[in-house]
């Protein structure tokens, strides 16, 4: 069995609501890679599944797990993860140790961070899911936030106007009192821009 944390199934929720497709489920499974198991989700449509995949209700949405990957998925975590440079959904087997890492940060607190983080969720993130991009909240200074791209929009060409022109007029009516909107995305970097 599969466990989703709340934070993970409300993320997933998210996203089923902002589809405009009925029917669609969320497939994981196992990635290319050497040394410890990748896990690839996906959203896609349950018409989609394939004669290999098992078909779980997640609590409140459809699971599509290949009958090959049902073994190292056993026991698994599914959390849903924002840190500095990284943030998307993270699969943890049950293998792997419980405790934090020493390379997480603390997920920024108070006020202008919640706020800010209501409207990456519920207004930014689904709108630009559908292009596979994905913009967290990374640190709080005062009235200043820092954010980071990824997916879809780290690389792309049109990121700078996305941030600028729709998701600092967002935020900037949520949150009035923000001084400065930081992009501290490593665009070089990114690998599967949407074009």
């Amino acid at each position: 069995m599969i466990t989703f944390t709340d934070r993970a199934r409300e993320v997933v929720h998210t996203f089923l609501d902002q589809s405009n497709e009925d029917n669609m489920a969320l497939r994981i499974g196992t990635g290319a890679g050497t040394g410890s198991p990748n896990f690839d989700l996906a959203l896609v449509s349950q018409s989609e599944r394939t004669e290999d995949e098992q078909e779980l209700d997640a609590g409140g949405f459809t699971l599509l797990i290949k009958t090959s990957d049902c073994e190292t998925l056993e026991g698994a975590t599914v959390d849903y993860v924002e840190r500095v440079n990284e943030s998307g959904f993270e699969v943890r087997p049950a293998s792997a140790s419980s405790s934090p890492k020493d390379s997480e940060v603390t997920i920024p607190q108070g006020d202008i961070a919640d706020r800010v983080r209501d409207v990456l969720n519920t207004q930014v993130n689904p709108a630009i899911a559908s292009h596979g991009g994905m913009i967290s909240l990374v640190n709080v200074e005062e009235t200043d936030v820092y954010v980071e791209m990824s997916g879809g929009c780290q690389g792309c060409a049109l990121s700078r106007m996305t941030l600028r022109q729709g998701v600092e007029r967002m935020l900037r009516e949520a949150v009035p009192e923000l001084t400065a909107i930081h992009d501290i995305t490593d665009h070089e970097s990114g690998d599967n821009p949407y074009l």
